[in-house]
């Protein structure tokens, strides 16, 4: 709302952009990382999408544009680092569901991903941001494949009931932002 001096008022409609959605998500992680790795905590890092660059315009020196590129291989998860000398991995996804987490926003491949981390005793999870509720859980990768393969026989999601009952509830802060690594303690405690 804008008041001008002759008394009028005139509104004006916030434009939402959604070519970022997902992004405020992975920038509280990537600013909680950076947390992490200035205080000697922990070395966690966005893993790098795979493509490969077909086609590149070169308008100026300084403003190459790539018009035409495709992903080499299927990527796996977004993280992954050490902490206390444990290896982690784990996959970031947001939804606007206040009563489910839809499996279709997780691939096969990625929960085979997770799988194999556990397998080989490293730490692997996905943190689920509610946009609606505004909350974040860490599932453990083990609860992920147990509602993964109920998914095969029907149900293809996870009830927010069950992420809150079987995940960990992460409350935003200031520094870190969303301190993660304390439910890594919880679970490394448990062994």
């Amino acid at each position: 709302m804008i008041n001008y001096p002759n008394k009028k008022t005139k509104f004006i409609k916030n434009k939402t952009n959604h070519s970022n959605r997902g992004m405020s998500f992975e920038n509280i992680i990537n600013e909680t990382n950076e947390y992490y790795l200035s205080h000697d905590i922990a070395i966690i890092h966005k893993k790098p999408i795979p493509i490969q660059i077909v086609k590149v315009d070169y308008p100026s020196r300084s403003g190459a544009v790539i018009k035409e590129a495709y992903y080499k291989i299927p990527s796996t998860t977004d993280y992954n680092g050490i902490y206390k000398g444990k290896y982690i991995d784990f996959e970031a996804k947001e939804t606007n569901n206040k009563t489910s987490f839809p499996l279709s926003n997780i691939h096969f491949h990625q929960i085979k991903h997770l799988e194999s981390i556990e397998k080989h005793k490293g730490i692997s999870f996905v943190l689920i941001f509610f946009k609606a509720l505004d909350q974040i859980y860490l599932l453990e990768t083990k609860f992920l494949v147990k509602y993964y393969k109920r998914s095969i026989e029907g149900r293809k999601s996870i009830k927010y009931e069950e992420i809150k009952e079987n995940g960990y509830s992460i409350k935003e802060g200031y520094s870190p932002r969303i301190d993660y690594l304390r439910v890594i303690d919880e679970i490394i405690k448990k062994g």
